[in-house]
């Protein structure tokens, strides 16, 4: 063997992982994905800049339920910072912005996700409890005791997202650079552990939680005398909420969690399907980009669940409209 036919050699070796696996070459993404999320973003920051000012500014006396979505809106304005870094990402289909940067974008998003997810969770069995419940006193209906709640919310979503800071890194694959990829062979078993984990803590319990309060309260407020005004009233805003909670779980959060797990397992057990793979991955990142729209939908909860907020936009659109017709 000369010289020449050694090197190639070695270099094959060195492109496979400890595990024999050999990386396929990741999927153009085009230029739909960096556009919606363009759009996305933009109108998510401007709705929950408003829906976070009507909450500190025009809402003076907060109830139970209203801490719960304050803290609800804070969780998807923590997108914000890493929303330009994704969208030159998703362009470039190259990470030009270093490992920290990486890391903070993985850790921003995961606490933007799951953090909508169990604040959106505790709203459903807030719900459930205040008006199924509406007689007996409970502790969920205390306002200290939910802040108590929100504030572990924060610790174990820091908690959660923390160890990306250590264990993530970029990859150089194709004279590009990725940044949290199912391409990263590397990584790929942390990664199929991790999803492990949180797909049941993460979105699973949370989801089933969520549909068992709403289906309770769907069947109560069901049987309420719908000819009383205060009955009907409730029986609509809880309708209304059942319905947005519902659409926002199913839209933003079920798709990217099966399309990750998906794409995950194939490159842990079968990382030759090339052609699999890159379907896999291109449905996984249109998922991720639609599931960014919650930050769209979620003010539309706030919207039905609190006649506070909606009397205090309606007050705002009021003033603006005021304002063109001089």
């Amino acid at each position: 063997m000369d010289d020449t036919s050694f090197a190639h050699l070695n270099w094959e070796v060195k492109a496979n992982d400890s595990t024999g696996r050999s990386p396929c070459k990741p999927e153009e993404l085009g230029a739909f994905i960096p556009i919606f999320l363009s759009l996305v973003f933009s109108m998510g920051f401007i709705l929950n800049s408003i829906s976070l000012w009507i909450f500190w500014f025009c809402i003076k006396k907060w109830s139970a339920g209203m801490v719960l979505q304050f803290n609800l809106a804070l969780a998807d304005a923590i997108i914000t910072p890493a929303a330009p870094f994704m969208i030159v990402y998703f362009s470039l289909s190259h990470w030009p912005f270093g490992q920290f940067l990486c890391q903070l974008k993985v850790f921003l998003l995961s606490t933007n996700m799951y953090g909508s997810i169990y604040f959106l969770t505790l709203i459903s069995i807030h719900r459930y409890f205040t008006v199924v419940h509406c007689t007996k006193k409970s502790i969920l209906k205390e306002k200290k005791f939910v802040k108590i709640i929100c504030a572990g919310v924060w610790v174990l979503l820091f908690a959660q997202g923390f160890p990306f800071f250590f264990v993530l890194k970029t990859t150089e694959m194709n004279n590009t650079t990725h940044c949290l990829s199912i391409y990263q062979n590397e990584l790929v078993v942390l990664y199929f552990v991790w999803n492990t984990v949180i797909l049941f803590t993460g979105c699973i319990i949370p989801f089933f939680a969520s549909i068992i309060c709403y289906t309770l309260l769907a069947i109560f407020i069901v049987k309420l005398n719908s000819n009383q005004l205060n009955s009907k009233n409730m029986k609509m805003k809880s309708m209304q909420m059942i319905l947005v909670s519902l659409a926002i779980f199913m839209i933003c959060f079920l798709p990217v969690h099966v399309s990750r797990t998906f794409g995950i397992t194939l490159q842990f057990l079968y990382p030759d399907q090339c052609q699999t793979l890159g379907i896999v991955e291109l449905a996984y990142y249109k998922c991720l980009a639609l599931s960014s729209s919650n930050c769209c939908l979620d003010p539309l909860l706030y919207f039905f669940a609190s006649k506070k907020f909606k009397e205090s936009l309606s007050s705002i659109v009021s003033s603006i409209r005021s304002c063109n017709k001089r």
